[in-house]
């Protein structure tokens, strides 16, 4: 079953000289329960903005997205995030946490803004948590967690609202090498036992490489490819 579907998709941005500036140019992509894509590309290729569209945290200048079902098209701010609150989860290359909370209460927070309950929110937060290798280093801030303990801290939060698709841009990208490999295991994991959809963009070749497929954006569209083309 198809997750994410983008049809055409175009953007454009409006350049310092008043002209154009051409970004993506006709993307189709089309991602599956329990597969994780990866997107490569040279820096600038429009990989970030091509998950700002499929996450509905931007609109294409032409095409479409479906996401679980539901066209994004048409719809305005407040349907977007609606849609984006219940079925995305994202990750980027710099956690954001809130350092002046705990790991726990970091996972917590969505679902408490989502209207959770305490005692509800913080069950689901120790259950993630745990699932990511933190059972024992919840009550700590993010100042007393590796970079890596971090990372799957947000990975743990992306994961709150029990998402449909997780869009990860660059995730291991701050990491050492050790940490990050402990990262890309931890999503092979979580997208085969939840069955989500994953997208990630990234220039690590052996995130690439675990992924069910790697995809190159160059010249505003998208195309298989091998891994030896990531950059490193």
């Amino acid at each position: 079953m198809s997750i994410i579907e983008a049809r055409d998709l175009a953007k454009s941005y409006v350049g310092g000289d008043g002209g154009l500036i051409h970004v993506l140019e006709g993307v189709d992509l089309e991602v599956r329960r329990g597969e994780m894509v990866a997107v490569v590309g040279t820096s600038g290729a429009g990989k970030s903005t091509l998950l700002h569209l499929l996450g509905a945290l931007d609109r294409p200048s032409r095409g479409s997205v479906v996401l679980d079902g539901e066209p994004l098209d048409g719809l305005g701010d407040e349907a977007l995030a609606r849609i984006r609150n219940r079925k995305v989860g994202f990750v980027f290359q710099f956690h954001h946490l809130l350092r002046e909370f705990s790991a726990l209460e970091n996972v917590m927070m969505p679902l408490r803004i989502s209207g959770w309950d305490q005692r509800r929110a913080r069950a689901r937060a120790e259950e993630l948590l745990s699932r990511v290798g933190l059972s024992e280093r919840m009550t700590h801030r993010p100042s007393e967690l590796s970079g890596g303990e971090q990372q799957r801290t947000a990975v743990a939060r992306a994961l709150a609202i029990d998402p449909k698709v997780v869009l990860a841009d660059e995730p291991s990208g701050n990491l050492d090498n050790i940490n990050a490999e402990r990262l890309h295991e931890q999503f092979v994991q979580l997208v085969r036992e939840l069955e989500i959809a994953m997208v990630v963009v990234t220039h690590n070749r052996a995130l690439a490489a675990r992924a069910d497929r790697t995809l190159l954006l160059d010249g505003g569209k998208l195309r298989e490819t091998d891994v030896r083309e990531v950059v490193a």
